[in-house]
């Protein structure tokens, strides 16, 4: 058996330091390229992602370096490589039973009457993957050797790596019964059927040359799945038998990230695999178990998850420690994969030098990774001057201007219980069908419009100054008022101004308050082709003047109907930036709030009468462990509370959720007291508003209609009969229709067919309704 590698990280971002991958997929998508030049270019990406790594001193030939590229999601590549794609797709296969690259963008995107896979987030962050549907009859086969033929790539290249692939266990557990199950049916229940598709791909990998493989398995820190943490140790304890008891095969490698991996740790324990990754950055070191002495442990003790350079001295007594638990060996690791964070914080020309030497983004994370390795190697003598320059640093936070702001604090401090309480919601609705008069079914979307070349031109030439402020503010004015017309023409009720000025929900009001700072190359993958550039929260939050009450007060005065205010909540706020973690996350969220909180006064004070207060990451933060659930729950529900509590009776504030799993956080959606609550339904065929019915949910609700997440144009007759579905279940004076999440990133073509779809299917059934009162 070949020796763990000393240090190593768990992924590397995919999409390219300045997007290369995303480009070329889209323009693969456009037909401006063929499969050829897309496979061309990827393979140049990784090539420059292993010399890259090779250079910041991964090793080349001792599987270091992890082969952790995808096209789209990690989830699909797994699903794709075992064959358990829904049936709906068989058709796309080669005529040797082979998935290639056109049929599994399909199955991420969806065709024609092809809907996609249904897409969630990863754990408690802010990636998407799209969730498998297994069945009793899913076909298990090795459908797709690309990671065998990019660890081929690799060995020609003069590289030995390490081939990343989700675990049979997380693979399973994260996927949903395929529509043609039978009730009750848990895709886990295919362990021992897949098990052999793992088997072949291992002896193909270590054919390839792999010496050890990375198997992903989350699943086994989770407490927020399905399967509960005994069933899916007794899945892990199965499968891992199979796998390690395989010939020929690499070594195994499991990896557990994103929380403690607990009782779990002695199931790997007296598995026969050869080395276990554990998260240390959410986890504590763990007590001794038995069957460690002969595996390696990899503490993941460098932060995966966020850009702080971070306490490196601390980092190095947690790999210390781990000696004492009986491994047979010990190496240094990231805690999770980096795809969570930018490439290269050297590439950020524009931050400040202070706040610079406070950061480390993939590239400077990897070189505390090898700088760990080479004190466990050599000992902490010889890395003590790296230590010391990192303590250095963390220190300096400490005290440096705007970490702390007395006026902040003091306001937070002041806080009393009833700033956190709105009148009765009976009075409130009351009010609202007073002031507003809309219609059974009123139809709204989310907020964005779609961003247009000549909207990111026209930005760009503002930031590069070459048009003035009044040229740029006139083309917003022109853009918002073809939006307002548009849906007046189309027919919706509560309008939106299409939120042109902003390139990214969270960016936008980071240029805004105080405390933040926004990045020039600073991309995180997001789901498939898309990214966003999380800000980076670093010191105490105000708002030092109005943000939004201009753009939505021109669009309300170009129409009778209600324009909401569009704005980005605390939660989510904090979900979609990089963090300050020198304090909980709760005394953050509460001075995100406040902002929040004077912003909605103000909007008011301009006429607005709708106001929405979007909470899409509300359950993305939602802790793995049980313990840990409460806390956040109650912080989170109370930080939204405090930004909308002192709104008017007459104000009708709208939340919006996407993709977060309604019926696991129902208590908390009710606890939030919003007026209507928007959520993502289109994807998973209306399968929320069944956990909505059950719940008692009695405030008003958008299930989605529309997967913005598609190219798809849905019918009007596949809108109507979700809607069917949801009136069937949900009383009608609950229901709002509205897309699944807002529409920025789809092109005026289909965003138009979708919404004359959607005003077309909501008129039948109001009056299908109104046939039947």
């Amino acid at each position: 058996m070949t020796a763990f590698p000393q240090g190593t990280i768990l992924g590397y971002p995919r999409i390219g330091r300045r997007r290369e991958l995303k480009k070329a997929v889209e323009a693969f998508w456009a037909g401006r390229i063929d499969e050829g030049e897309l496979e061309a270019g990827a393979a140049a990406l990784r090539a420059d992602v292993r010399e890259r790594l090779a250079g910041l001193g991964l090793g080349r030939a001792d599987s270091a370096i992890p082969e952790s590229f995808s096209f789209y999601d990690q989830v699909l590549d797994a699903a794709v490589t075992v064959g358990a794609i829904p049936t709906r797709f068989e058709g796309l296969r080669d005529a040797d039973g082979g998935i290639g690259l056109p049929a599994y963008f399909t199955i991420a995107r969806g065709e024609g009457d092809r809907a996609p896979l249904e897409m969630t987030k990863w754990f408690d962050s802010n990636y998407h993957y799209l969730v498998p549907e297994i069945g009793p009859d899913t076909v298990f086969s090795l459908s797709s050797d690309r990671i065998v033929r990019q660890v081929e790539e690799a060995v020609a290249a003069g590289y030995v790596t390490r081939p990343v692939v989700v675990g049979p266990v997380t693979l399973l557990a994260l996927s949903k019964a395929a529509d043609e199950a039978p009730e009750g049916f848990d895709p886990l229940s295919r362990l021992d059927d897949l098990l052999p598709v793992y088997v072949e791909l291992l002896s193909r990998l270590a054919a390839a040359g792999a010496e050890w493989v990375q198997l992903d398995e989350p699943a086994l820190v989770s407490e927020s799945l399905p399967a509960s943490t005994a069933e899916l140790g007794a899945a892990a304890a199965r499968a891992y038998a199979v796998l390690g008891g395989a010939t020929p095969r690499p070594s195994i490698f499991v990896a557990a990230p994103y929380a403690a991996l607990g009782a779990n740790l002695e199931v790997l324990a007296a598995a026969p695999i050869e080395a276990i990754g554990i998260d240390l950055v959410r986890g504590t070191v763990p007590d001794a178990v038995a069957g460690l002495a002969d595996k390696t442990i990899v503490g993941g003790v460098v932060d995966g998850h966020n850009i702080w350079r971070g306490d490196l001295s601390g980092a190095f007594d947690a790999l210390q420690s781990l000696r004492e638990v009986g491994a047979g060996g010990v190496a240094a690791s990231t805690s999770t994969s980096l795809l969570h964070v930018p490439h290269d914080v050297d590439d950020e020309s524009k931050l400040d030098a202070r706040l610079v030497s406070w950061l480390a983004f993939a590239d400077q994370k990897t070189a505390q990774v090898v700088t760990l390795a080479k004190g466990l190697a050599e000992g902490r003598d010889a890395i003590e001057d790296a230590l010391d320059a990192a303590s250095a640093a963390l220190a300096d936070r400490v005290d440096a201007p705007g970490v702390r702001d007395g006026a902040v604090r003091a306001r937070t401090a002041a806080l009393q219980e009833a700033d956190y309480t709105r009148e009765d919601y009976s009075l409130r609705v009351a009010a609202q069908d007073e002031a507003l008069a809309l219609p059974a079914l009123p139809l709204t979307t989310i907020g964005s419009f779609p961003q247009t070349g000549d909207i990111r031109r026209a930005r760009a030439r503002f930031t590069r100054g070459e048009i003035t402020s009044d040229e740029y503010e006139g083309f917003l004015r022109e853009e918002i008022s073809r939006v307002v017309a548009l849906q007046e023409q189309l027919g919706l009720d509560v309008l939106v101004h299409g939120e042109p000025e902003r390139n990214d929900m969270v960016q936008y009001f980071a240029e805004n308050l105080d405390g933040f700072e926004v990045t020039e190359n600073g991309w995180v993958q997001s789901y498939g082709s898309r990214a966003t550039r999380p800000s980076i929260l670093w010191g105490d939050v105000s708002r030092p003047a109005p943000i939004t009450v201009a753009w939505s007060s021109f669009a309300q005065s170009l129409t009778s109907k209600p324009v909401k205010g569009m704005l980005t909540g605390p939660v989510t706020i904090l979900a979609w930036s990089f963090v300050r973690d020198d304090q909980p996350l709760g005394e953050t969220a509460d001075q995100v709030a406040l902002a929040l909180r004077d912003e909605i006064a103000d909007l008011e004070a301009a006429g607005i009468g709708v106001i929405q207060v979007d909470e899409p990451a509300l359950r993305e933060l939602l802790p793995l462990k049980k313990a840990d659930q409460p806390a956040y729950l109650q912080w989170s529900v109370d930080s939204f509370r405090l930004a909308t509590a002192a709104a008017e009776t007459a104000t009708q504030i709208h939340t919006h959720l996407c993709y977060s799993e309604f019926g696991v956080v129902i208590d908390a959606i009710r606890a939030l007291d919003a007026d209507v609550t928007s959520i993502e339904a289109a994807r998973s065929r209306m399968e929320v508003v069944t956990d909505v019915a059950a719940s008692g949910f009695d405030h008003g609700i958008g299930p989605g209609v529309y997967d913005i997440h598609s190219p798809r144009v849905p019918s009007a007759a596949e809108v109507e009969s979700l809607l069917r579905r949801a009136v069937e279940e949900i009383p009608l004076r609950q229901l709002w229709v509205n897309p699944d999440c807002g529409l920025k990133t789809r092109g005026y073509e289909e965003t138009n067919a979708s919404l004359a779809n959607i005003v077309e299917a909501a008129r039948t059934v109001r009056d299908e309704v109104s046939a039947t009162v």
